[in-house]
């Protein structure tokens, strides 16, 4: 009796088992379904760790009860090894960075937290944190300032001279948003991607440095246009997963992100064709990207470049801090001809609802 328990228990968990595994090579190859022709499908993503720790569990089950099992969900982490790794990055950092490698420093800096001036006594947070950032280039997003009492918020011109360190500027402005480069390098040129979008956009900078012309795209992609009460009923749910509650708000967030997924498609398609056309040799491309390492936005811009946190990150990276929603969603990407040096997500400020991203690079 107790054997033929034993053997429905089993063929339930491996069923189980084959189930997740189905579901996140769905995920993890979900980056090569276009947002466009299928919506739903292109967001499976998102979901991909929470079926990589379903299946971590089931090898732990299989190794202590029954080990013939533990191939199956090895099998499947194998041929997801590739998701994994963009995922969740493990690298030896460097000891030492060479003298000539340049630090580049991406933020969204939610409005600069516009409402608080930066003075000697009392310093703005953010501005505080870039003025000792020691970056050669930093580009910021929703980069939004003050039009009032330059005594009591922050101004544009109240940045410049806190960040006089950076001689080179551009400020675009687009509908509420705002991109910011600060460079210790010329900047030759500035100008908008072209593609739809009220409010976000991709801004592509020349930069010119030493004897070469570095391609710079500072990017903000489409938001998934979450209010604050969308945010607030996801943690409820996530804290209290009552069904009605779950099945209510599930549909509502679903049906946010598969349009915002899809917009990004399209702009992910323009940024990936102005890289090309531009021809440059070297090139650098950052910003809130809105979406995460396995998605199709991510894969689609980083064709024929490197992710710099893959490639000298660790860990999870995540760079949204609010509403539980933890996703590594900020990015550097390089061209294959820069070397790049311990890529981190900065932890240490809060002040936005994103941590800054940097990393290091030089010419190979």
């Amino acid at each position: 009796m107790l054997k033929s328990i034993g053997k429905v228990l089993r063929g339930i968990l491996l069923t189980a088992n084959v189930l997740v595994i189905i579901l996140m090579l769905l995920c993890a190859f979900s980056p090569y379904i276009n947002p466009q022709t299928f919506p739903v499908l292109s967001c499976a993503g998102l979901a991909f760790p929470i079926f990589l720790l379903l299946n971590t569990l089931f090898l732990i089950f299989w190794l202590i009860f029954y080990k013939r099992y533990t191939l199956l969900p090895l099998a499947a982490m194998f041929a997801c090894a590739g998701a994994i790794r963009d995922y969740i990055p493990l690298n030896t950092q460097a000891s030492g960075i060479p003298d000539d490698a340049l630090k580049v420093l991406s933020y969204n800096v939610m409005a600069y937290n516009y409402d608080k001036a930066h003075t000697a006594k009392s310093p703005n947070e953010i501005v505080k944190y870039l003025q000792e950032s020691n970056a050669d280039i930093i580009c910021t997003q929703e980069a939004i300032f003050s039009y009032g009492n330059a005594s009591k918020n922050l101004t544009e011109n109240g940045l410049r001279k806190a960040l006089s360190a950076y001689p080179y500027y551009s400020h675009y402005k687009k509908g509420a948003n705002g991109w910011n480069c600060f460079s210790r390098y010329p900047i030759l040129s500035t100008r908008l991607i072209d593609y739809e979008s009220a409010g976000n956009g991709s801004i592509a900078y020349e930069l010119k440095v030493g004897a070469d012309t570095l391609l710079l795209i500072n990017n903000h992609l489409e938001s998934n246009k979450l209010t604050l009460d969308d945010k607030t009923a996801y943690r409820d749910m996530i804290v209290a997963p009552e069904e009605e509650k779950v099945k209510s708000t599930s549909k509502l967030l679903i049906r946010k992100i598969v349009d915002a997924v899809s917009i990004r498609a399209a702009q992910a398609d323009s940024v990936a064709k102005y890289i090309r056309e531009a021809g440059h040799k070297y090139v650098v491309v950052c910003g809130d990207f809105n979406d995460s390492p396995v998605s199709y936005t991510h894969r689609t811009i980083s064709e024929g470049l490197n992710d710099a946190f893959i490639d000298a990150g660790n860990g999870l990276g995540i760079s949204y801090n609010r509403n539980g929603f933890y996703f590594r969603i900020d990015h550097i990407m390089t061209s294959p001809n820069l070397e790049v040096y311990n890529c981190e997500v900065d932890r240490s400020i809060k002040a936005s609802d994103h941590y800054p991203i940097w990393c290091y690079i030089r010419k190979k």
